[in-house]
């Protein structure tokens, strides 16, 4: 991975957990000061809830993410450390899409003239489910990649006894 490709990376990630950290902050100023009342259309505090906690697991991502770039540039993500990290992006993706389900149970009401929302944004949640299943499939390629690794190493060890 070239260092412009890393840099910019970072820079992206950088914003965005500089952006989630600013509207965690102000919706938590909202909730506390109660500055803005409901107008009973929606339950605007359970949303503002549960968008707090989605900017936590998107936090998580960028953070594991951060941690396996820093693995690649220095030649260690093909190691067993990087599982953690790439379990913790699959956590932070599933959280994510049960936390965009319960928007999608508090926002169904309002839609029982028009449930075609209500499926779609349901299908939103299984694309969002379908991503960290991705991600699953990329940890088993990694898990491969681990394991071949590993008998490359020991492959290489008995040849340097044979010479």
């Amino acid at each position: 991975m070239g260092k412009l490709t890393v840099r910019a990376l970072r820079a992206v990630l950088a914003v965005v957990l500089a952006g989630t950290v600013f509207v965690q902050a102000l919706l938590m100023w909202v909730l506390i000061s109660g500055s803005d009342p409901e107008d009973g259309s929606l339950p605007l505090t359970p949303l503002r809830v549960i968008t707090i906690l989605g900017m936590v697991a998107a936090q998580v991502a960028v953070v594991c993410v951060w941690r396996l770039v820093t693995m690649v540039r220095r030649g260690t993500v093909f190691s067993h450390a990087a599982f953690r990290y790439v379990d913790g992006v699959i956590g932070a993706i599933v959280a994510a899409a049960l936390m965009w389900f319960v928007v999608t149970a508090i926002n169904a009401p309002g839609q029982r003239e028009d449930p075609g929302v209500t499926v779609i944004m349901g299908g939103v949640g299984v694309a969002i489910l379908g991503v960290a299943l991705i991600v699953l499939v990329l940890r088993m390629l990694l898990a491969q990649a681990v394991a071949r690794d590993g008998e490359a190493a020991q492959m290489q060890a008995e040849l340097d006894e044979v010479i």
